[in-house]
């Protein structure tokens, strides 16, 4: 069976490593934002080029974080609107909404699966403060024209960077686009540890201070609590083990991109749409989403020859009972997208004969 993600695998490459990181918390006898989430707060600051990184309890709570942010510096207020991708995964529609804010939909791009800055204007209202561009599955949406859009309307820009670790254009990596973004490093993601976590990055001095406090009961100083705040902290555990990892990302990031390179040369079938990429390091592939009007049966036929393949996601958010007032939006992209997309195995453990069996399965297909 080709695993569509052997985490055992990932992480086995760098037990020993991953054992002396845990071996060095447990004889630290400091468990809650100590040494090891502060290197990592400042490894992973210098690897996204911003000055800023807070590490939090996951990737929901960095968004909420960085809007409830906002909110308490006065730069956002309760009700205003924030412009998503509508083929988002939830957890950035709940974010805002967890925040008091208002998610407004806006349709992808049905090739690269992104919000097009050019969709941007049919959502701006009198109410609109926030962009929000989630780089699905890995790729970076197109920042530059999302950046002159918001400061043309001065707007604050989040990056939702869950999925993309690493994606860069030119020099600038996910991260240091925006305003602020929001990272998860659940374990299935590039950058994952061991268990959930997250973190917030930024150049914004203020907003960093006002969401370290925010996630410590509102607290600076202990007993001292100056806003309504939460528990979401980066502990030193995961801290640990996310500093081994990063020293592998880009590796693993190289790695990906090769088996993506490898799938997009050799899988010919017209029954199978494949991902656009300009073989530009914008795309860190994350996941590796192909699209099929029959994704049912190719998804059946892929697992009766022994490989798994995952849908991301089957149901678009605006369809979720959790999101019933959105019912009755017109969403025909996202929805067609909801209903063809299928995720291929892609990760830095695949052998040469698992790529080429996923290959070779794929075309013989019909």
């Amino acid at each position: 069976m080709v695993s569509f993600l052997d985490l055992k695998a990932i992480n086995f490459q760098y037990r020993d490593e991953l054992m002396e990181a845990a071996a060095r918390v447990i004889d630290s006898g400091w468990y809650i934002r100590g040494a090891e989430v502060e290197l990592f707060e400042q490894e992973f600051a210098h690897y996204c080029g911003v000055r800023q990184c807070v590490g939090v309890g996951n990737g929901l709570d960095a968004i909420s974080l960085a809007l409830r942010g906002w909110i308490e510096l006065g730069r956002v207020d309760i009700g205003d609107e924030v412009i998503v991708p509508a083929n988002t995964y939830i957890a950035s529609i709940l974010a805002i909404l967890e925040s008091g804010l208002v998610p407004v939909l806006v349709e992808p791009e049905i090739r690269g699966f992104n919000m097009p800055a050019a969709n941007l204007a049919s959502a701006l209202t009198e109410k609109t403060r926030v962009i929000l561009p989630v780089h699905l599955y890995g790729e970076l949406v197109d920042m530059p024209s999302v950046m002159e859009f918001a400061q043309a309307h001065k707007l604050l820009v989040l990056e939702d960077a869950a999925q993309a670790h690493g994606a860069a254009v030119g020099d600038r990596r996910s991260g240091s686009w925006g305003d602020a973004a929001a990272f998860s490093f659940y374990p299935g993601k590039n950058l994952g540890a061991l268990g959930d976590a997250g973190a917030l990055t930024t150049n914004d001095a203020e907003l960093a201070d006002i969401v370290r406090s925010i996630a410590n009961y509102g607290s600076h100083q202990k007993y001292q609590n100056d806003v309504r705040g939460v528990n979401s902290r980066l502990d030193e555990l995961q801290a640990a083990f996310l500093r081994v990892k990063l020293k592998y990302l880009d590796k693993e990031i190289s790695q990906r991109r090769a088996i993506a390179a490898l799938y997009l040369q050799h899988i010919q079938n017209s029954s199978i749409v494949l991902p656009s990429w300009d073989r530009s390091a914008s795309h860190v592939f994350h996941l590796f989403v192909v699209r099929s009007d029959r994704r049912d049966e190719l998804q059946a036929y892929l697992l009766e020859n022994g490989i798994q393949a995952a849908i991301h996601y089957p149901i678009p958010p605006h369809k979720q009972g959790a999101l019933a007032k959105y019912h009755d939006m017109q969403l025909p992209l996202t929805e067609l997208l909801h209903e063809q997309v299928l995720s291929l195995p892609i990760s830095p453990v695949m052998t040469n004969s698992e790529v080429e069996k996923v290959i070779s399965v794929c075309n013989s297909w019909c």
